[in-house]
């Protein structure tokens, strides 16, 4: 055996006290009394641009605004159109924030802002070896095997699998002129990790996406936001 090489016992020790080092950090974290979303953000005002073949009475809108939300026919129907009622609620927080109001009763509102979201489920994180997420009752799991405490190979096709799922999400706004229907304002925040789905979540992620509104920093941007527990 070369002198570098490195056992399948040894190599199974290493990923064990790996494996305990990322327990130990989510027990450690859940004792914080906060958790960070980072959201990479790009957003594209514009609104300077032609409106109805003339500018906008403002070049960027100072507050307060006035604005309805406005839907896709894919948001108006079944469980789409709850999911659609509780992330305009979201919404609508996270526009009060930046001194956007929905327009009362008939009032005719300045700006229109859909809001769309989108979560993708993952078994695992993309750099990860799905076989990380395999334990045996006799040890931990290999390549087909198991690998006992003593160092023993068993070979055996049954394993327990451990579900560590991992996400990819995604909150797009967009705001149009309300008389032309121009699209004034564009932002997207898209956030990756292994946090369940909960409101929270998605009002830092709007939160981040608004942030800088409505004259934001161009290209993509790093914007953390630290939620209560």
């Amino acid at each position: 055996m070369h002198p570098n090489h490195t056992s399948d016992p040894q190599r199974v020790a290493v990923r064990w006290r790996g494996l305990l080092a990322a327990l130990s950090v989510l027990v450690l974290g859940g004792c914080a009394s906060v958790y960070r979303v980072d959201n990479a953000v790009e957003s594209f005002p514009r609104w300077n641009d032609v409106a109805g073949g003339t500018r906008l009475a403002v070049a960027a809108p100072q507050r307060p605004q006035t604005y309805r939300f406005d839907r896709l026919p894919s948001q108006t129907e079944g469980h789409q159109a709850a999911g659609q009622d509780r992330l305009e609620e979201l919404a609508r927080t996270a526009l009060g924030k930046v001194g956007w109001h929905q327009a009362d009763g008939g009032a005719p509102p300045s700006w229109t802002v859909q809001v769309s979201a989108s979560s993708l489920r993952l078994p695992h994180a993309p750099w990860e070896d799905p076989w990380d997420h395999h334990w045996g009752a006799f040890g931990m799991f290999g390549r087909g095997h198991v690998i006992t405490g003593s160092g023993q190979i068993i070979w055996s096709p049954m394993f327990l699998h451990t579900d560590w799922p991992y996400y990819q999400r995604k909150v797009s706004l967009l705001i149009r002129h309300a008389g032309s229907q121009q699209v004034v304002y564009e932002t997207h925040a898209a956030h990756e990790g292994r946090w369940n789905s909960t409101p929270e979540l998605w009002s830092a992620m709007l939160d981040a996406a608004l942030q800088g509104f409505p004259t934001p920093p161009a290209g993509v941007r790093q914007v953390n936001i630290d939620v209560p527990r």
